[in-house]
């Protein structure tokens, strides 16, 4: 068993937000019990468990540093504390409105606007854990460089593990796997209206950092620490 974490925002357990997001994938990302998923907007059951697949093995969340591996010189205690002491140096983020769009073969929550101070925040995750990373696995690296980045990419890959980071990073949610634009389209007139009720309800803001695990290759992605964000 060699676990991966990954450090990512997902609301708080009690909100609308994540009841939202956590029912639209089906899966509790704290004990992995399933959650029922009707048929809704125009799409059946069968439909939404099919193109939830993918991204309900992660959980609700939006990722500010990607799934590694630990060096062998620290554990998951060393981890934790040290994003303990991160979260305890950064400011919540209000995310503003946010709404849902394709993000290439993919359907996902982003921001309206470019909130302030979100990418500094995510580039503080990035650089300040990245000692904790290990290095690339050869599987891994493969699979990241059969995505066709492009230069700029791969020195971030080389840097952190991970291309889709500082200057290309984008904060997004991810509500389904690949899909055709037509099935992208159904699927966003089925959820915008319950989008746009949270957003007048109870505005997101990113107000804590998630450590999530995955215990072993293609298993569940699991919740285990919430550090709220304190300066």
């Amino acid at each position: 068993m060699n676990p991966r974490y990954a450090i990512y925002f997902a609301p708080e357990k009690n909100s609308r937000w994540r009841k939202f997001g956590a029912g639209w994938l089906g899966r509790d990302e704290h004990d992995s019990s399933r959650l029922p998923q009707a048929a809704q907007g125009g799409l059946s059951a069968e439909q939404r468990v099919t193109i939830t697949q993918e991204p309900a093995r992660y959980g609700f969340h939006a990722t500010l540093k990607a799934p590694f591996h630990l060096t062998p010189e620290h554990t998951e205690d060393d981890l934790s504390r040290r994003l303990n002491a991160l979260a305890s140096t950064l400011r919540p983020v209000p995310l503003g409105a946010m709404r849902v769009t394709a993000l290439g073969n993919f359907v996902a929550l982003v921001p309206a606007l470019d909130p302030p101070g979100l990418r500094a925040l995510a580039n503080a995750c990035v650089t300040d854990l990245d000692a904790f990373r290990a290095p690339l696995q050869d599987e891994d690296r493969r699979r990241r460089m059969a995505s066709q980045l492009d230069q700029r990419q791969l020195e971030l890959l080389a840097l952190y593990g991970y291309p889709h980071v500082m200057d290309r990073f984008r904060f997004h949610m991810t509500l389904t796997g690949p899909l055709e634009p037509a099935m992208a389209s159904r699927v966003i007139d089925a959820v915008t209206e319950q989008v746009t009720q949270l957003n007048t309800t109870e505005p997101l803001c990113l107000d804590r950092l998630c450590l999530f695990v995955e215990r072993g290759s293609g298993a569940p992605f699991h919740r285990i620490l919430d550090l709220r964000l304190r300066a």
